[in-house]
């Protein structure tokens, strides 16, 4: 009886012992992650339409996450039930020309020139399949975006001739947009003795402000490894949503992936032009639908992929449909 009660407290020492370790060790997730997305139709050889985009964004771990932003999750309704909860802070710039850059008074026909410089603040809740993503964003239309010379120094840079008609941008206005998508995997297959897996994410939602007004809806499919750790690389919206986190449990993994999405788009800043004032504009089109498919590789911390995006024409008018890259590289530390 000795031995047993002994062999017992044995035991039960061990287990709260093993329990204290899991409880303090750092799990994988646990890291704050930093995110680098360079969209460019160069990728694809042109110089049109949506011509540049960078975004430079930073998401905390969930440990990270401020207690005054946790305490704000946890008063907003979709995320008020959610254990795990990540907030992102993100600068971006986007560019847009017309189709001829070499004329000094452009088409009034074409795509008006116009930059975009916006920084944001969002929430990431995550609770099993669902995650939710919710953000607002401040930022300046016009040439306090600094469009024009961030182009014309990638162009100098290549050796090219800077575009000729800038002086027609879209004027200066400040901006304010909402954003909320959900994401969920509907559908998830996975073999942990081969590490391979498919899994199948619809999402939907939508984006308020004066730049941008759209609901938006659409799909992912995925083949690949190590699947379960992330919602697919980031992008610079309007764009099928992917994750700033991922959470790797093998020191390489990789996976292809392809995309849909529709809007239906109510106000397009870029387009429409100018909300307070005369600028130039285009007659927008009220369905725009992307399709992408590209592939992710994850080498220990790092994450980086290449999507290529196919965008239906935007304007009445438009020649083409639009098609661009997007490279993204993504670092947990």
């Amino acid at each position: 009886m000795t031995n047993k009660i002994a062999l017992l407290s044995f035991a039960i020492a061990c287990s709260f012992s093993l329990a204290s370790q899991a409880q303090t060790a750092p799990k994988p997730e646990e890291r704050g992650t930093l995110s680098l997305v360079v969209e460019n139709d160069m990728f694809v050889k042109t110089d049109r339409d949506y011509t540049s985009g960078v975004r430079l964004g930073w998401m905390t771990s969930p440990q990270e996450t401020p207690a005054a932003v946790l305490q704000l999750a946890r008063s907003i309704p979709i995320f008020a039930g959610w254990g795990v909860v990540r907030a992102e802070y993100a600068l971006q710039q986007t560019i847009f020309t017309p189709r001829n850059t070499a004329l000094v008074v452009p088409d009034p026909a074409d795509r008006p020139y116009a930059g975009w410089l916006n920084a944001s603040f969002g929430l990431t809740g995550e609770s099993g399949p669902i995650l939710d993503q919710l953000s607002i964003g401040l930022g300046v239309i016009g040439p306090a975006s600094l469009a024009r010379e961030a182009q014309k120094l990638v162009h100098d840079v290549k050796g090219q001739t800077s575009p000729a008609g800038w002086a027609f941008q879209l004027h200066n206005e400040p901006t304010l947009q909402l954003r909320y998508q959900r994401s969920w995997r509907a559908v998830a297959a996975y073999s942990f003795s081969s590490g391979l897996g498919v899994d199948f994410t619809p999402h939907f939602g939508g984006v308020v402000g004066n730049a941008y007004t759209f609901a938006n809806a659409g799909a992912t499919i995925r083949f690949g490894q190590d699947l379960q750790q992330d919602y697919g690389p980031p992008r610079i919206g309007p764009s099928v949503p992917g994750s700033g986190f991922f959470a790797p449990s093998k020191k390489f993994s990789w996976y292809l992936f392809a995309g849909v999405e529709a809007r239906a788009v109510a106000r397009n800043i870029f387009l429409d032009g100018n909300t307070f004032e005369s600028s130039r504009r285009v007659n927008k089109l009220p369905f725009v639908a992307d399709l992408q498919a590209g592939a992710a590789i994850t080498f220990d911390q790092l994450r980086i992929s290449y999507t290529h995006i196919w965008r239906t024409k935007e304007f009445r008018g438009q020649p083409t449909n639009e098609i661009f890259g997007a490279l993204s590289a993504s670092l947990r530390w």
